[in-house]
């Protein structure tokens, strides 16, 4: 690692050492972070994990429901039906903190489950359609949350790497091969004033 261009001083040699002080804690601190961050993110696609598989259970009870209820009233019906459904939701944005740092992921707002087979033509078979699909939004819903704080996590755990890497392969060794070169450069200049003392010394001696 090439050390840096500065002259070798023992007022450089301090700045560098304590540059090199204030690198290493700044490791360490931002090692920790990582490891924190890449916890948090482990448990977090746990969760995802977990509610893929309540979807697909989900979804394997809604999609098979629809399909039958077209088979038995047709697509006609069933749009009809669909046109006079309505729901309002509401999209908001969350602050969220994990491993102590503030990140923000969307929140949606569902308005509560309804039943609708008292009006507009519709019946009992979909008004259980609906319900196994809005069981279905609000999973996706709270999907959309957890994907959103794992991305950003993903994000911060990349910047942090990086910052970690840059510290370990580059400015800490840098700084060291710094420190090294200067302090020879120091201890032979000591080398040298002793000797030119000593020669004095003999010269002033021998007359």
């Amino acid at each position: 690692m090439a050390k840096l261009n500065i002259a070798p001083t023992k007022s450089n040699l301090l700045n560098i050492k304590e540059q090199l002080a204030i690198s290493t804690e700044g490791y360490d601190l931002l090692e920790q972070k990582r490891e924190i961050l890449v916890m948090e993110l482990m448990r977090i696609v746990e969760k995802v994990k977990l509610l893929e598989v309540e979807m697909d259970k989900c979804a394997a009870k809604a999609y098979p429901a629809l399909k039958n209820m077209l088979l038995k009233v047709g697509g006609d019906r069933v749009e009809r039906i669909a046109h006079g459904v309505e729901y309002d939701y509401e999209l908001t944005k969350k602050p969220v903190t994990i491993g102590g740092m503030s990140f923000t992921t969307i929140d949606v707002n569902l308005p509560e489950k309804q039943l609708f087979s008292s009006f507009k033509g519709s019946f009992a078979d979909s008004d259980e359609v609906m319900s196994d699909f809005f069981d279905y939004l609000v999973l996706i819903t709270r999907m959309a949350s957890i994907r959103t704080i794992a991305w950003r996590l993903a994000l911060e755990v990349k910047k942090t790497q990086r910052r970690v890497n840059a510290l370990d392969k580059m400015v800490i060794p840098q700084d060291r091969e710094t420190v090294k070169y200067i302090e020879s450069v120091l201890e032979e200049r000591e080398r040298d004033n002793i000797f030119v003392m000593k020669s004095l010394k003999k010269k002033q001696g021998s007359k």
